[in-house]
């Protein structure tokens, strides 16, 4: 009887689109196409849907492992995400999708994974001078995103990668305007973590408040129009965009400094958007100034977030594909 070929979809879930591509190899990932998460009912109807598209290209009788990079973490076979659309589970997904295995891996985690295959001139630098050695490890990878994700990549190969849940850690005001808007957040919320400002949704929340302070009714409701509106001149969006960098700046360093990064990769949705912001000053600024004279300032680049989330599940895939793990789990708690 003729064994059944192995290829393994990938998938990069994020909290509004979802990206999809497929490998055989563990390098090469082909066939990418976006989805809306909240146009489908499931985790496995956006899989189902997937594979139907590619079933005359993925010619052959194959036998389909799934790796899925998406935030959040897993409790027993349920993952928990506040941002997603539909509840997951893992083996329900597997089942539903007719995959021989589900793993479901975080979505920044998998960006980790894939930093050492990324094209260094596609490297954006956001300090002066900053010299580029190559990936020099444990390196730093975190972005806003819907929500706000960061991971670190341990060794140049790719395998061994730090999971974090510190967009969830309490959200620290370093001046007096950020203390008071703290304390303006935290009369909503009981726990202001720091996604609430240093997001997508954060930064309408940020907003909020700034208009509030400054007298004036919050006229914009998406992160895109705030943008938009700083870059046509608008005062308060242009306020939040130099608050939300600054702010952005000091996290970064802090985390580097908590966990001995030796450079720092930013990448999400909202970095790119924001990118003319990043490279103004305010990021700078507060970045720098976390580190005494002595000490060489780890290196900041912006990347284009874009198939890095499918490399590093395909690059997880390829490292794990020996051991064919069926419906099992890797815990992300």
């Amino acid at each position: 009887m003729r064994s059944r070929a192995k290829a393994c979809l990938v998938a990069d879930v994020g909290g509004t689109n979802a990206r999809l591509g497929w490998t055989r190899d563990g390098q090469t990932v082909r066939d990418v196409v976006a989805y809306r998460c909240r146009d489908h009912v499931s985790l496995a109807h956006i899989l189902n849907t997937y594979l139907n598209r590619i079933a005359g290209e993925a010619a052959g009788e194959v036998d389909w492992d799934a790796v899925v990079a998406i935030a959040g973490y897993l409790h027993g076979d349920r993952l928990v995400n506040s941002n997603l659309p539909w509840e997951v589970s893992v083996v329900a997904t597997a089942d539903a999708a007719r995959l021989a295995s589900l793993v479901l891996i975080n979505d920044f985690g998998a960006v980790a994974h894939a930093l050492p295959g990324i094209q260094r001139h596609a490297l954006v630098p956001l300090l002066p001078g900053q010299r580029d050695d190559g990936l020099r490890t444990p390196a730093l990878v975190l972005g806003p995103g819907t929500g706000l994700g960061a991971a670190m990549c341990l060794d140049r190969r790719g395998i061994e990668v730090l999971l974090t849940e510190s967009g969830h850690a309490a959200l620290a005001a370093n001046s007096p305007l950020e203390l008071e808007i703290v304390r303006c957040l935290a009369a909503r919320w009981p726990h202001v973590d720091t996604e609430r400002v240093l997001s997508g949704t954060g930064m309408k929340n940020l907003y909020e408040v700034l208009a509030r302070m400054r007298g004036e009714f919050p006229a914009h409701q998406h992160s895109e129009q705030i943008v938009g509106a700083a870059l046509a001149g608008d005062g308060v969006a242009r306020e939040t965009l130099d608050v939300f960098c600054a702010w952005l700046g000091s996290f970064v360093a802090d985390l580097v400094l908590t966990l001995g990064a030796r450079e720092v990769y930013l990448a999400g949705g909202v970095t790119t958007h924001i990118a003319s912001f990043l490279h103004a000053g305010p990021f700078q600024q507060r970045y720098s100034t976390r580190f005494t004279a002595d000490r060489l300032l780890p290196p900041v680049w912006r990347i284009d977030h874009g198939q890095l989330g499918l490399a590093g599940a395909a690059m997880y895939w390829r490292a794990h594909a020996s051991s064919r793990y069926g419906h099992s789990i890797e815990e992300h708690a």
